[in-house]
């Protein structure tokens, strides 16, 4: 547990740790042996840094602590995901996902607790947004997949998606820092081209992350190009409308030259039909882009139904005479609520 007294030393960077180790009369190069320990590999307490002398160790256990996750429950579904429900050094819980198929083995991780938006389809905005994940916690919950990837599948983790509880651009400088870390030599080493970032569509944030040149993916819950139907799904279309989203679109291409991928669940009643389908096919050509057709996961006896087949075939055809690429993805974990949309702390909900 955290203490006042205390500092969590991963929030500390390798320039400021050196600074440390040099006010207390340490050499200096003492500090990336701590940092590698800490990132590179991953570790849990103080104890167990080998190459570090037992009285420096004990200097650092009286100043500082690893607020390190814990993986408080598993479940694991029949199709093989994995959910795990992690607990913070504070107790709060967050969700993440192992999703295995074939050839990948990606890591779907939170960067929020609860989530401050209220999307009507999801069961994560019923959770109130209780605060950001810090950095380190969201590299932890990369690095407890990593492990459980090469525990139970005998495979490395191949790709790692923004996709769990929270909107990660309201996260922002905590979450462009944890994947920093993700992809340093000093840290997993992972290819940020291998690390999609999905929102439910900032336009200013879309914009900064432009600026900012980031090099990883980015993915847009986009599920109307209906100003009317998606301030229905997603009230936060009332201020960053269809056209403010393909503005900053257009202005992410033309920094990063890099495609976007649109989310999008067809439900029957509500955007199923051929004018939300060519209204889709339109948007897509503000910029390169292709299309997940994403199945539905209820998350109560509501008004969201996933569509009849006949309205996805529809959609694909349309999607395909406009040119545009348009994958349907299976949803996997439903039977542990770990699917698309599912994921939220059921004690609190």
């Amino acid at each position: 547990m955290q203490t006042e007294k205390k500092q969590d030393i991963r929030k500390l960077e390798l320039a400021e740790l050196e600074a440390y180790f040099l006010s207390v009369g340490e050499k200096k190069f003492r500090a990336k042996q701590v940092y590698e320990w800490l990132w590179n590999k991953s570790l849990k307490n103080f104890d167990d840094m080998s190459n570090i002398s037992k009285s420096t160790r004990e200097i650092l256990k009286a100043n500082f602590t690893i607020n390190h996750i814990l993986v408080d429950q598993f479940q694991r579904s029949s199709d093989g995901t994995i959910k795990n429900a992690v607990k913070l050094y504070d107790d709060n819980i967050v969700e993440s996902v192992l999703i295995p198929t074939s050839k990948r083995i990606t890591a779907c991780v939170s960067s929020q607790v609860g989530c401050s938006l209220d999307c009507n389809f999801c069961a994560t905005a019923r959770l109130k947004r209780m605060r950001n994940l810090n950095p380190d916690e969201i590299y932890d919950q990369v690095v407890a997949i990593q492990e459980e990837a090469s525990l139970y599948f005998d495979r490395p983790l191949t790709n790692i998606v923004f996709m769990g509880m929270g909107e990660p651009l309201l996260n922002y400088q905590n979450v462009l820092s944890a994947i920093d870390k993700i992809c340093s030599p000093e840290g997993l080493g992972i290819s940020p081209k291998r690390i999609t970032l999905s929102t439910v569509g900032i336009a200013k944030m879309i914009r900064k992350l432009a600026d900012d040149e980031v090099k990883f993916n980015l993915a847009l819950s986009l599920h109307s190009a209906i100003d009317e139907t998606r301030t229905r799904l997603m009230p936060i279309n009332q201020v960053n409308t269809v056209e403010d989203l393909a503005l900053a679109l257009k202005y992410w291409y033309s920094k990063t030259k890099r495609k976007v991928t649109y989310e999008y669940v067809i439900w029957d009643g509500i955007n199923d039909d051929e004018k939300h389908a060519r209204a889709l096919a339109k948007f897509c050509k503000h910029v390169p882009s292709k299309v997940n057709i994403i199945q539905y996961n209820p998350i109560d006896e509501g008004e969201f139904r996933q569509a009849s087949p006949d309205k996805i075939e529809l959609y694909l055809s349309v999607l395909e005479s406009a040119g545009i690429v348009a994958k349907v993805r299976k949803s996997r974990g439903q039977d542990i609520d770990a699917a698309c949309g599912q994921l939220a702390n059921k004690n609190e909900l």
